[in-house]
């Protein structure tokens, strides 16, 4: 299994402009071999591959004395990054999905650059600092232990001047007993974040409205600056670290509660949500229903539905618990007594069914989410 662990680091001045010297020669080559791919393909309908543009780097580097000061492996992974950009965009072109085809970079958009190998470019060296081939010893906030055997090590610049490293970590296939604690269905949603088939609830936290006054003034007040005055990059930094609050703030949220479900519920099943295609779409719908889209592709993001799913996947595999992804179809207008499906508008927030059950419609989704999740193990029996 594969876990990344990421750590805040404190580079000297020094240490940082050497950093920054890596991320514009990676972000040049970047540019230059996404010129290559896209002037082959418009002039005779070629393609570049990873590998013809990886062993022209050390004839770049001839040219270029700039690209010499940084690691080899470091620049052989910028082509494989664009590599698997291209390989990302053709996939969304064959299943339809808005393409994005990838974007020639500005020293603001290149923030992060790799070691793809663990050879000695990088490691723990002397208490609280990190070793990073041609940067040096960079003081580290090593507050907890990357287990495992480290893989890759990728250093992150944000958007207002911090700097992370990330290491990506195989640890060990140990077994770990199956929990026996019990099952739950959950149902995902924007009024309640989440509804347990239990009864039991997480309520939403809105971190984005609550930073929304303060986003929409720092905003105004970037849009009235001078492009690339001083006070306009005085001002993207206040911008950027709002969003990076309220990110944080997200973040924290889903750790602490997919913890707390993980540590009390043995099998978790969940609706298979699509939520890039949800955020695509010029209107949603709901239960047939159109919803506004702005706000709601605003709600969608504040929530966090991925970014909590994918926490609770590694922590319950860690814990040996599992989760389970089930179809949403009809999830929300199944009575989970009798089975008939029950239309709803999206004010009715009452299922009531002419079998005589009536309860919350999201705990009557979640009920159902937990019935087809346990169906799907072959335990045949119904959640009450």
């Amino acid at each position: 299994m594969i876990r990344n662990f990421q750590y805040r680091i404190y580079p000297t001045g020094k240490q940082k402009r050497q950093m920054e010297s890596v991320l514009i020669a990676c972000m040049r080559l970047w540019n230059y071999f996404l010129e290559q791919r896209d002037t082959a393909y418009k002039t005779d309908k070629t393609s570049i591959s990873y590998f013809a543009q990886m062993k022209e780097i050390p004839k770049l580097a001839i040219k270029d004395p700039s690209i010499k000061e940084v690691y080899s492996q470091t620049l052989q992974d910028v082509p494989k990054r664009l590599d698997k950009a291209f390989q990302a965009f053709f996939r969304r072109v064959k299943v339809g999905e808005t393409p994005g085809f990838p974007r020639f970079k500005n020293r603001d958009r290149y923030n992060s650059f790799t070691y793809p190998q663990n050879n000695g470019s990088f490691k723990l060296a002397e208490e609280g600092k990190i070793y990073l081939s041609k940067i040096g010893h960079v003081k580290i906030e090593y507050h907890r232990e990357a287990k495992g055997t480290w893989k890759t090590c990728t250093v992150k610049r944000t958007p207002i001047g911090k700097w992370y490293v990330v290491i990506s970590s195989e640890l060990p296939d140990v077994a770990v007993e199956k929990s026996i604690k019990p099952a739950v269905g959950i149902d995902l949603g924007l009024k309640e974040f989440a509804v347990m088939s239990d009864g039991s609830k997480i309520k939403r936290a809105r971190f984005f409205k609550a930073e929304e006054d303060a986003l929409a003034k720092a905003q105004r007040k970037f849009d009235k600056q001078k492009k690339g005055s001083p006070a306009r990059h005085k001002t993207r930094k206040i911008v950027a670290r709002i969003h990076e609050r309220i990110t944080n703030k997200r973040k924290n949220f889903t750790h602490q509660n997919s913890r707390k479900i993980v540590n009390k519920y043995g099998t978790i099943c969940l609706e298979d949500l699509n939520v890039q295609n949800m955020l695509q779409k010029s209107t949603i719908l709901v239960d047939g229903q159109q919803l506004s889209a702005k706000p709601t592709h605003r709600s969608i993001n504040d929530v966090s539905w991925n970014e909590f799913v994918r926490q609770l996947k590694y922590k319950a595999e860690e814990a040996g618990s599992s989760v389970i992804l089930v179809d949403p179809k009809n999830t929300t207008k199944m009575c989970s007594v009798c089975g008939k499906l029950v239309n709803k508008d999206l004010s009715d927030r009452e299922h009531n069914c002419s079998c005589g059950h009536s309860e919350d419609r999201d705990l009557n989704a979640s009920k159902n989410i937990l019935a087809v999740g346990l169906h799907s193990l072959g335990v045949l029996k119904k959640a009450s």
